[in-house]
């Protein structure tokens, strides 16, 4: 089936198999790499996108589910919150960190004031196993700080 979508603010259209997943669309036939295909059964978090500004699991969306829409991937992020993460040393393997950095941009776009509390809600989608999310909190917490100050990091 032909679908057209925006992803990363560009318009793509494309031929798709009706059992193609998002991610399975993203990773092959866009390139875009960002988007991990973790557990494949909504767990994990490592492929996270936002569709219409909303995280969701893109292993769970068949491709054609997101015709119409906006997708956002990791590489459609601006450079604020991930140099937040490198700055504070958030990052360790990197396999969960774009998933994660999607989940917090979506929160952050929602609520761009985020109490801690709301932080870790956002982001327990995700599974990281090396960095025990306390800089990840620290990171998206210091982005949501300087967008407040109107400031760039």
């Amino acid at each position: 089936m032909r679908i057209s979508l925006e992803v990363n603010g560009r318009a793509v259209e494309a031929e798709v198999s009706a059992v193609s997943r998002l991610s399975e669309f993203l990773r092959r036939v866009l390139g875009l790499t960002g988007v991990k295909e973790g557990c494949c059964e909504g767990e994990c978090g490592a492929c996270t996108v936002l569709l219409d500004g909303q995280p969701v699991n893109s292993c769970l969306m068949l491709t054609f589910q997101a015709a119409g829409h906006e997708v956002t991937t990791v590489e459609g992020l601006g450079s604020g919150l991930p140099n937040a993460f490198l700055q504070l040393g958030a990052v360790q393997c990197g396999y969960c960190t774009p998933g994660v950095l999607v989940a917090a941009e979506g929160l952050l776009c929602a609520n761009p004031d985020p109490a801690e509390a709301e932080i870790r809600h956002a982001l327990a989608g995700n599974i990281c196993r090396c960095t025990g999310f306390e800089t990840i909190v620290q990171a998206v917490a210091a982005r949501a700080a300087a967008c407040r100050r109107g400031t760039r990091q």
